[in-house]
């Protein structure tokens, strides 16, 4: 079975937004609301774990120096 291709950061901030884009609208069935709820607050899970995931990087390459991301 063909593994499927992992999204980007970028990439799940941009599916994220038209999730938002899909709850805003007036006329959303309660169960599609859900489903569309349920879905982002996953991909906004695992933006989290990607972008620690990068911190530790930039840590270990900073020598464990710590550097205020702004």
């Amino acid at each position: 079975m063909a593994e499927a291709k992992k999204q980007t950061i970028e990439e799940m901030f941009e599916t994220i937004e038209g999730t938002i884009a899909e709850l805003e609208k007036d006329d959303l069935p309660l169960e599609k609301a859900f489903s569309c709820y349920e879905e982002g607050i996953k991909l906004v899970k695992k933006c989290e774990e990607e972008i620690d995931a990068v911190e530790k990087k930039v840590m270990v390459l900073s020598g464990g120096e710590v550097h205020e991301f702004s």
